[in-house]
């Protein structure tokens, strides 16, 4: 029954997400992963000694987080389906339901009014928006889907499919970990040293398989090129400072003939990043839906190659 959770919990975040009354009533896993990080951070990231106290810090969460996981299997093991309520819990930390909505909000907000895409773009990422125009409001969102494909659904389900609830809810916490303090700034480059590394680790494999399933459901989309995917993944995914972060945004800007990336400009300084692909630049709203369109469609791909795997595993185990 552990193998079904992945599908299972792919399935259930897909048609219900995280219902908004329950984040309301108690908040969400990722919210309460960051509040112990933040807590931590505050304690330990002073004086001597930071990339030290920063690799305590990560193990202290990663620590808590199996021994919370470890505990709930102990208690759904013990239920009549349990393993359902155990799906349902690992679903919450899958996320490909509102980064489809987040992003096709983006689509709507630009479809009105370029201020109403740029309070859209600004909840998902973490350039200034208020510097973008119609064009880089656009490709901000496509990139975001782009990475969030992989780290928000790719590697967490990739997690569950190798360690069970356990292994979703550790990734979750060293991506958590990274996001908040896997800066290389002044006050986290020693600090979040650990974290960032670990996070490294953690999605290697998954953003290169993130990369191969868009450019296996390029072959199910109108329009889109899946050797023109594979093709800028192999010629352009390395530029990326990044080991992983530049493979699923090169089969993205491959896939549907954009060019990704380049200069972003985060809190007042432009940052020169590298491009993806050598398509269009010039990008509007209904190039986020056909972005979108690619996305859902390998979701589909993802849902149905997990079950494959979880029957072979089945049949051969």
């Amino acid at each position: 029954m552990a193998w079904l959770l992945a599908p299972l919990a792919l399935l259930i975040e897909r048609l219900a997400g995280y219902p908004p009354q329950v984040f309301k009533l108690v908040g969400h896993p990722v919210t309460w992963m960051g509040a112990l990080i933040g807590w931590l951070e505050a304690r330990l990231n002073t004086g001597d000694n930071r990339r030290w106290k920063g690799a305590a810090m990560l193990v202290l969460l990663v620590a808590t987080g199996l021994a919370v996981s470890l505990l709930i299997i102990a208690v759904t093991r013990r239920m009549p389906f349990g393993f359902v309520l155990e799906a349902g819990l690992a679903s919450s930390l899958l996320a490909q339901k509102e980064l489809g909505r987040a992003v096709k909000a983006v689509a709507d907000g630009l479809s009105v009014s370029l201020e109403a895409g740029r309070a859209a773009v600004s909840h998902i990422v973490g350039r200034d928006p208020h510097v973008l125009d119609e064009p880089g409001v656009a490709r901000a969102a496509i990139e975001s889907l782009a990475e969030s494909t992989s780290d928000g659904v790719v590697a967490p389900l990739f997690w569950l499919l190798v360690g069970g609830l356990p292994g979703i809810v550790l990734y979750k916490a060293i991506n958590t970990a990274d996001s908040m303090v896997g800066h290389r700034n002044e006050r986290y480059a020693a600090f979040g040293w650990a974290s960032a590394r670990l996070d490294d680790v953690a999605n290697w494999i998954p953003a290169r398989l993130t990369a191969l399933l868009i450019a296996g459901a390029s072959f199910l989309v109108r329009r889109a090129d899946p050797e023109g995917a594979w093709g800028t993944t192999l010629r352009d995914a390395r530029k990326h400072a990044s080991p992983n972060a530049g493979w699923p945004e090169a089969a993205f800007a491959g896939a549907l003939g954009f060019s990704l990336g380049g200069p972003r400009d985060y809190d007042g300084e432009t940052h020169d990043l590298p491009a993806f692909g050598d398509g269009r630049t010039d990008l509007n709203a209904l190039d986020i839906l056909k972005s979108l369109e690619l996305y859902w469609m390998a979701m589909n791909v993802l849902l149905a190659a997990t079950v494959v795997v979880v029957l072979a595993l089945w049949r051969f185990a």
